[in-house]
C-alpha cells in the first residue's frame, strides 16, 4: 500500500507560477510511476504529467513547456512546477503512484488561476 499526500496548492493570477509537492508513505519502494492529474467539475481525471524511475517524463499536450515533474527517488518525494499558468490549469490535482498492479491518488490540492 502507498499512501500520497499533495501540497503546494493556492490561488494564483495568469502567469504566476505554483509548485506541488508528493509525499509518498508505506511501500514506497514499489512505486514505478508517478504523476499527477488534474480533475476539473464535470469531467474525468486528466494525465498532466508522469514521470518514471529513470527520470523519463511525458506532459499533457497543454502543459508541455511550461510544467515540469520531477521525483527524487532517494527521499521518495515528487514535485510539479508549474509555471506560466493559465485559466485553463485551474483544477484539483491529485499526485498518482503505480507499483505495477495498483494506482495510487492523494487527496487531490486546489489550484486557481484567477486575476
Amino acid at each position: 500500500q502507498v499512501q500520497l499526500v499533495e501540497s503546494g496548492g493556492g490561488l494564483v493570477q495568469p502567469g504566476g507560477s505554483l509548485r506541488l509537492s508528493c509525499a509518498p508513505s508505506g511501500s514506497t519502494s514499489s512505486i514505478t510511476l508517478m504523476g499527477w492529474v488534474r480533475q476539473v467539475p464535470g469531467k474525468k481525471r486528466a494525465l498532466v504529467a508522469i514521470i518514471t524511475n529513470d527520470g523519463q517524463s511525458k506532459y499533457a499536450d497543454s502543459v508541455q513547456g511550461r510544467f515540469t515533474i520531477s521525483r527524487d527517488n532517494a527521499k521518495n518525494t515528487g514535485a510539479l512546477q508549474m509555471n506560466g499558468l493559465k485559466h485553463e490549469d485551474t483544477g484539483v490535482y491529485y499526485c498518482n503512484a503505480f507499483d505495477g498492479a495498483d494506482d495510487y491518488f492523494g487527496q487531490g490540492t486546489q489550484v486557481t488561476v484567477s486575476a
